[in-house]
């Protein structure tokens, strides 16, 4: 017998957690919470921060919600999980710094179960985190995917190697043909390890984003930085923008399951801008970030 509250207090408290790291670095950051619920069951604790020196925007979410039948982003791949009822519970966070110099970041952990009288429980678990750099820095890279390794250390052989693949192709825009950062660790419909382990891992994921992410934030907030590289830094966000709308699961579940729209497109940029058919100059640092950084590599060996 799984039992969903072990997992729900783990998820408040990282969000309790991750929300007091943020303040402690940024005491300038506005901090709103709300308490929400879904009319057809479940809700959530939704905490946006805004307006800081060193964040522009972010937001860290808990949310569970349940119902009698999963929608269909997440059944038209897995068509035995129809007619089941659902639990889903998670956090994300999604950051978005105001110096072009700190990389944006996502990190998103969640459990699934589908149930159906007569039959066996189907429960996975997902989640992961990325990083998407404006002007990248090599020691920033490897730092990163040292942490994400890390995190998977002791979870099955190459486990690293698996789930660092699985995020170059999942956080991949199709239209752009590029990835939308440097990638990280991702995976899904994870329950081969037994639900112990599988949770164990699941709390190491969420224990590793801050070592991963924070150093990097620490290194990069003081550099001064032009007009131009803030512009540079707000026509990147635009495939941010792109990506969560045209692909994200997350985004897609949150809204067909009739989830809250305010805290699901909180991951969303607070400022972007679009521009036509634009390239760097060459040799430029924006340039680096195409030519250098936006191709999956094996930092841990550059």
């Amino acid at each position: 017998m799984i039992d969903i509250n072990i997992i729900k207090d783990y998820l408040l408290h990282l969000q309790d957690q991750i929300c007091a790291q943020f303040v402690d670095i940024d005491s300038n950051l506005v901090l709103k919470e709300d308490q929400w619920e879904r009319k057809s069951g479940g809700g959530g604790r939704t905490r946006v921060f805004s307006d800081g020196k060193v964040f522009e925007q972010g937001g860290v979410n808990f949310s569970h919600v349940f119902g009698d039948n999963l929608p269909p982003s997440a059944t038209v791949n897995r068509p035995e999980l129809a007619g089941r009822s659902f639990q889903a519970l998670g956090n994300s966070v999604v950051i978005h710094p105001l110096n072009p110099f700190i990389p944006t970041t996502h990190m998103n952990i969640r459990f699934f179960i589908a149930e159906k009288d007569g039959e066996d429980p189907i429960w996975w678990f997902g989640g992961g985190f990325d990083l998407t750099p404006y002007y990248g820095f090599i020691e920033d890279a490897k730092h990163w995917h040292k942490i994400s390794k890390a995190a998977c250390d002791g979870f099955g052989e190459n486990s690293y190697g698996k789930f660092k693949k699985w995020c170059d192709e999942y956080f991949y825009l199709k239209h752009r043909d590029e990835p939308r950062g440097i990638g990280g660790i991702f995976y899904d419909d994870l329950n081969e390890w037994g639900f112990d382990t599988c949770f164990s891992f699941m709390k190491s994921v969420g224990e590793h984003f801050l070592k991963a992410y924070l150093p990097i934030v620490e290194r990069r907030q003081s550099m001064s930085y032009t007009k131009q590289e803030r512009k540079f830094q707000l026509y990147r966000r635009s495939r941010y923008a792109e990506f969560n709308l045209i692909y994200d699961r997350g985004t897609l579940f949150g809204l067909q399951s009739g989830g809250r729209t305010e805290s699901i497109l909180m991951s969303m940029p607070p400022l972007a801008r679009w521009e036509y058919n634009w390239q760097p100059d060459a040799g430029s640092k924006e340039a680096e970030l195409y030519d250098v950084f936006l191709k999956p590599k094996d930092w841990l060996s550059e």
